[in-house]
């Protein structure tokens, strides 16, 4: 191994690498050398298993970093957003990076930042680049570990922290006057692990969403969700294990008892074939009443198909004649196309905004799962009115039943979504890394290498993908890794859109 360190210590400069080919050997002042300018050109990354509770590794790592780490001026100059060069020159415009903060009892957030530019003192008014707020800087202080030593100043290559500033997070920059800096040095990577998550004591649910976003001040990686669709809050992470740390801190530190449950999936419905429905809408109960009657027909909507012109359906010609078409995307995915064909005032025009409406609230709440609805054209071309009784609320009462009876009609079908998976993963473990991901239902997509690992790439249903950070894991002892990204809903199996719909009826009947 030190054979190894010699050698790359020898890679970065010719003068060593000339004596490394004669003696096969560098002193420890040359060693130094090598791996200071390995740091500078970015070929050598230091790893150090340190401990700071029992004091292992401390003093090599401090040792290190004064004997060998190159200083902030022999570094390559930093860029911008912009990439314009942003020097550490003391005497600069001023600029803070903040890459960090800390929640601590009885002083709230700590912020940690480095002076990219200029010098930073105690008072000086800054301007967010990425909020577009001011901020006053308060005492500035040097850390070290938890304790902090407080100074007057700080200056470009420092890094520092400050306490309760007003409108500043992890990632943003802070610039004095005649500075427009902005870095963006931090790439947080893809969550890989969800859980839906809940107090044991509901009363506790407030609490416990204060305290999630508290510690996602502290570790952005944690992404929580609160899911209107699937009435859960949802928390992502980087594993299983970092679910488990934020479990551990939320009962031991907050005192809030949590469980995980499974996340429910997004499913959304969705229709094949044409169908035809209508529904009249009566209710008598003394004085004015309630009368609304709307045909409808319903069809399945691709992107730039053509505009009806007539329909048959049981030997019987429907023919169109469109008087307004509203497209309306929806923003849960996919779009409803509203088309009025209403002759001869069957239905006056004041009415459909409220037929819309129902057709929409039942669009929210399909009939299969109770998921949303998509991809549907609606042409209303026929109904009734009463001139005393007929109002809004009659109309959309009639729209909604009429759209549940012929979305029934039309062939419905349940629409899961899928997701681009890439793997990288050890040669030794392809095998069975792809028998796994077959019996997850996920289609392989390629092979390819990359950084002497072969990485794979697959579409796989989310469901699927729900304990696959666990089984990747155990699979390859913990070597292979993966990311994820939305790609498109596509239909699920009959046998389970069976299982979905019956699920959801009995979830239906224990509601009532």
């Amino acid at each position: 191994m030190k054979a190894a360190l010699v050698e790359a210590a020898a890679a970065g400069d010719d003068t060593l690498m000339e004596k490394f080919f004669e003696t096969e050997d560098l002193s420890e002042d040359e060693m130094r050398e090598g791996i200071r300018k390995g740091l500078v050109t970015r070929s050598i990354f230091p790893v150090f298993c340190v401990c700071a509770g029992r004091d292992m590794g401390v003093r090599r790592l401090m040792e290190f970093l004064g004997n060998v780490v190159p200083f902030v001026s022999e570094m390559p100059v930093v860029q911008n957003v912009a990439g314009q060069d942003v020097p550490a020159d003391a005497s600069a415009p001023t600029s803070l990076y903040f890459f960090k903060t800390g929640v601590e009892p009885h002083i709230g957030e700590v912020s940690y930042f480095k002076v990219m530019s200029g010098t930073v003192k105690s008072g000086d008014d800054l301007s967010n680049a990425d909020r577009g707020s001011k901020e006053r800087i308060g005492t500035l202080y040097a850390c070290a570990g938890a304790n902090r030593v407080q100074v007057d100043q700080l200056v470009a290559g420092d890094i520092g922290c400050t306490v309760k500033l007003k409108d500043v997070k992890t990632g943003n920059t802070l610039n004095g006057k005649d500075c427009e800096n902005k870095f963006d040095f931090i790439k947080y990577p893809n969550s890989k692990f969800s859980r839906a998550i809940k107090a044991v004591n509901e009363a506790e649910t407030e609490k416990m969403m204060a305290a999630l976003a508290k510690m996602r001040q502290e570790d952005p990686t944690w992404v929580v969700e609160q899911s209107k669709e699937l009435r859960q809050i949802i928390v992502h992470g980087q594993g299983e294990f970092h679910l488990r740390t934020l479990k551990w801190r939320m009962e031991n530190n907050e005192k809030i008892m949590i469980e995980y449950v499974e996340p429910k999936i997004p499913y959304r419905e969705t229709i094949t074939k044409m169908a035809r429905a209508d529904y009249r809408h009566k209710k008598q109960s003394g004085g004015a009443g309630q009368f609304g009657e709307v045909h409808l027909i319903l069809e399945p909507y691709t992107e730039g198909m053509p505009d009806p012109t007539s329909f048959k359906i049981n030997g019987q010609e429907f023919k169109m004649n469109i008087k307004g078409k509203e497209e309306i995307d929806l923003e849960w995915g996919g779009k409803l196309v509203f088309i009025n064909s209403v002759v001869g005032g069957a239905i006056d025009l004041r009415f459909m905004p409220a037929i819309l409406k129902g057709i929409m609230e039942r669009m929210e709440q399909g009939p299969l799962t109770g998921s949303y609805a998509r991809d549907v054209r609606v042409i209303v071309y026929d109904g009734k009115m009463h001139p005393v009784d007929s109002n809004e609320l009659s109309f959309m009462l009639a729209a909604r039943n009429a759209f549940s009876a012929a979305f029934k009609e039309a062939g419905p079908k349940v629409l899961e979504p899928i997701y681009d998976l890439e793997v990288l993963v050890p040669g030794d473990y392809m095998g069975d890394v792809m028998s796994d991901l077959q019996g997850r239902r996920a289609i392989i997509m390629g092979m390819d290498s990359e950084a002497g690992y072969q990485k794979l790439s697959a579409k796989i249903p989310l469901k699927e993908l729900a304990s696959y950070s666990i089984a990747l894991s155990s699979l390859t002892g913990g070597r292979a890794s993966f990311t994820t990204k939305f790609s498109s809903y596509e239909l699920v199996p009959n046998d389970i859109q069976q299982a979905l719909i019956k699920q959801h009826e009995e979830e239906m009947k224990e509601e009532d």
